[in-house]
């Protein structure tokens, strides 16, 4: 029952990010610099997603002086592929013209994406590294998540 939870919290958290993306109105910084780097350097915003989350997990282990937690990988492929899909399906169905149709599209995806990561996090299979290195700088710092997640995006 944990996979199915951990799967379907990836599922949501995925097509939350893609609606973010295609309202046009904004995303995260983490998902931001996926979408930047996918349209000037080329491959998909979901591999990209997969090759940062490499590099943040080399230094989440530097950081924590252990070895790197590979089931973040996991996370991340999978939340790789999913955003590819959900963009692949989200730009050939939703049109979003109007102000209120990209309102109403970002309000869902946020929306979707904070019930899709408490959902696959509850699991505590494996989160992501961005989400991991989060939690690293709360325990070193002794400070909130909130000021670990500003921390991270800035």
């Amino acid at each position: 029952m944990k996979y199915i939870f951990y799967g379907l919290g990836i599922l949501i958290l995925s097509l939350g990010i893609s609606l973010t993306i295609q309202s046009g109105l904004g995303t995260s910084p983490f998902d931001a610099l996926l979408v930047g780097l996918s349209k000037e350097i080329g491959l998909t915003v979901g591999s990209w997603e997969v090759l940062i989350s490499v590099l943040l997990l080399i230094c989440n282990a530097i950081l924590t002086r252990k070895k790197p937690i590979l089931l973040g990988l996991i996370t991340a492929f999978i939340t790789g592929i999913g955003i590819d899909l959900w963009l692949f399906v989200v730009k050939n169905t939703l049109y979003l013209n109007a102000l209120l149709s990209k309102l109403i599209c970002f309000g869902i995806g946020l929306v979707l994406i904070g019930l899709g990561t408490a959902i696959y996090l509850q699991t505590k299979f494996a989160s992501t590294p961005i989400d991991h290195l989060t939690l690293i700088i709360r325990d070193l710092s002794k400070r909130t998540i909130l000021f670990s997640r500003t921390l991270v995006y800035a």
